[in-house]
């Protein structure tokens, strides 16, 4: 018995260790975020106001934890991951959609913003593009699409040759790279195209969406795996904003929809992406 005692004592001893992160925080009165400056999950105002859907729902969440300012960096989504497991940022809140490498690499919230692939092509889609795997079969085709991003996998996935999957470093460039003739597409989620298009004012291009054979994804804000306790904190506060309504305030002006997030759940888009 006394044995037994001192076992569980020996496991429990770590826990307060656990929850040093937030009291850290706390402290400091600030939480390093990572993002990618690609609305409507992220932005950077010209005044240089962190926005964006992920970030205002972080900004609400840590609020409530007593945490009260967001500190923004814009990395590239290979980037995100690896600076959050050298500890240069404390939280990622930018859309990182969650997939089972990613799940195994870093500790997720409970889901926050959902949405589906999408195409960025000339007007009436000339040369036919529903599918990554389109790109593949077209030995010409030249897809844009974020470096270490979702997009990016799926098509590599799909068979695009890396040769003719072009990294893209932002949404103005791949914009740019298309109206140019540089690339024939440029993917992000539906709703990142939909707003880089209403704000270019361009009518030759359009919007194909969803991608065909594409999955819907989700995303949460990821924290370190040391930092569950972090975390676990995090989804207390965000699951009191989606009973309360003001999660979908926050985040269904920028287009998502909160039940779509309501509806599922980190355990599940884990186990089936």
């Amino acid at each position: 018995m006394k044995t037994a005692l001192i076992a569980a004592l020996l496991l429990a001893a770590p826990l307060p260790a656990l929850a040093d992160k937030l009291e850290d925080l706390k402290n400091v009165g600030t939480v390093r975020i990572a993002i990618g400056n690609e609305p409507p999950y992220t932005a950077i105002g010209a005044d240089g106001k962190v926005s964006g859907a992920a970030p205002d729902v972080a900004r609400a969440v840590f609020a409530a934890l007593g945490v009260a300012d967001l500190e923004a960096s814009i990395l590239d989504y290979g980037a995100m991951i690896p600076s959050l497991q050298a500890g240069r940022v404390d939280a990622i809140t930018a859309g990182l959609f969650m997939k089972p490498e990613r799940c195994n690499a870093v500790a997720y919230s409970e889901p926050i913003l959902c949405d589906a692939e999408a195409l960025l092509i000339p007007v009436g889609n000339p040369k036919g593009f529903k599918s990554y795997a389109d790109f593949a079969n077209d030995p010409n085709a030249k897809l844009g699409a974020p470096g270490g991003g979702t997009e990016e996998k799926l098509a590599l996935d799909a068979g695009v040759p890396r040769d003719r999957l072009i990294v893209v470093p932002d949404a103005q460039s791949g914009l740019k790279m298309l109206q140019d003739g540089r690339i024939d597409a440029y993917s992000l989620p539906i709703l990142s195209l939909n707003d880089l298009l209403s704000k270019s004012g361009d009518n030759s291009i359009e919007v194909f969406a969803p991608v065909q054979g594409a999955p819907v994804y989700c995303d949460g804000a990821a924290f370190n795996k040391r930092d569950t306790a972090l975390r676990d904190a995090f989804d207390v506060e965000l699951a009191k904003l989606k009973q309360s309504g003001e999660f979908a305030k926050i985040i269904e002006p920028y287009g998502f929809s909160a039940q779509a997030a309501i509806s599922t759940s980190r355990e599940k888009l884990c186990a089936q992406q």
